[in-house]
């Protein structure tokens, strides 16, 4: 298991690691009782991402004020454990007068805060940490994680042919493992391409969309039309890919939910969350169309980030247009996508 997968793991596990020359523990996740005996005097401050400092209102201050950078929150006597998991939770935001007194500060080793940020998201964790100087309290042993953290190298485990209802085409199920982090993608290929640069979708794991058949985005639609237009091109790849939610994971996606219930769009309700509006990075993707031996390819997509994306890791791309009808629940969704998104007629 490489660093950063064991990094991921002891985050979520509530446990201490190590990126660079910080020392961290996840918010969301470390229990009161362990914080206490790595921070005795509970003076370790909170590391928060720029896009939540500024939905905290923070950005009037200096050293908050530059979009998107790491944000550190001074420790006060009020900043217990239960207020700073309220503070960073959004969802929370409606429900209480404005914060504070916040003080800020710039963060040293900015390369390491980025970082750090970086792994609790990919853990799936609110990006919130404790950042914790006395390294001497650690009783545990903790991981050692560095910026270099997304998975840019795949690996096929496993293959078997795997008959999909309303598919006049075979099909064959492929497992991928992406070496960096552990983490398990899927392939379907569909048919044969026949020599040509076979059609191509990138979908990213829906669980609300795909299997609950949620009105709320059109993922579950996108799924099946990308399959039926592969078997009807007579080959096709679609890669599934564990990136939930646009890559904040499945409670985040939830909660964002939540925001939306409030009013707030897609893109908002990430950011007030402390993402961007969308964490994902498509050199996996890239990466496990090498491995199935294919570096040119037409895309079924409207995102314009897929395309610069895989092209970037040097796979050259046609686009091809996936379109589906809106619903009443989706429509304000897809009219986002396009104005703040980029996304392509």
């Amino acid at each position: 298991m490489s660093k950063a997968a064991r990094a991921i793991a002891a985050l979520r596990a509530g446990r201490p690691v190590t990126v660079g020359g910080l020392t961290i523990a996840a918010v969301e996740t470390v229990t009161d009782e362990l914080l206490s005996l790595l921070d005795p005097d509970a003076r370790a401050p909170i590391l928060l991402s720029g896009a939540r400092a500024a939905a905290l209102g923070l950005a009037n201050q200096r050293d908050a004020a530059t979009p998107d950078a790491p944000v550190l929150i001074e420790r006060a006597d009020w900043l217990t454990p239960s207020s700073v998991r309220s503070l960073v939770d959004a969802g929370q935001d409606f429900a209480r007068f404005s914060a504070g007194p916040l003080t800020t500060r710039s963060p040293e080793h900015s390369d390491d805060t980025s970082a750090a940020l970086g792994l609790v998201r990919r853990a799936g964790l609110l990006p919130a940490l404790w950042v914790l100087s006395d390294r001497s309290a650690l009783s545990l042993e903790s991981c050692e994680a560095t910026a270099a953290i997304a998975p840019r190298t795949a690996t096929i485990a496993a293959r078997a042919a795997l008959p999909v209802e309303g598919l006049d085409a075979e099909v064959q199920i492929i497992a991928v493992r992406a070496e960096e982090d552990g983490s398990e993608h899927v392939a379907l290929q569909v048919g044969a391409p026949g020599g040509r640069a076979p059609l191509v979708r990138l979908h990213s794991e829906c669980l609300t969309g795909d299997v609950f058949g949620s009105l709320k985005c059109d993922c579950g639609p996108q799924l099946r039309a990308a399959l039926r237009l592969m078997a009807e091109d007579g080959g096709g790849i679609l890669l599934y890919l564990r990136q939930e939610g646009r890559g904040i994971g499945l409670a985040n996606k939830i909660r964002a939910y939540g925001l939306q219930d409030r009013g707030l769009d897609t893109v908002e309700a990430n950011r007030r969350l402390g993402f961007a509006d969308d964490e994902r990075d498509f050199a996996l993707a890239a990466a496990i169309l090498r491995s199935l031996g294919h570096r040119e390819i037409r895309l079924l997509t409207n995102n314009p980030a897929k395309l610069a994306g895989l092209e970037a890791e040097g796979i050259a791309v046609t686009r091809v247009p996936h379109h589906l009808p809106a619903n009443p629940h989706n429509a304000h969704y897809l009219a986002v996508k396009r104005a703040k998104s980029g996304h392509l007629d």
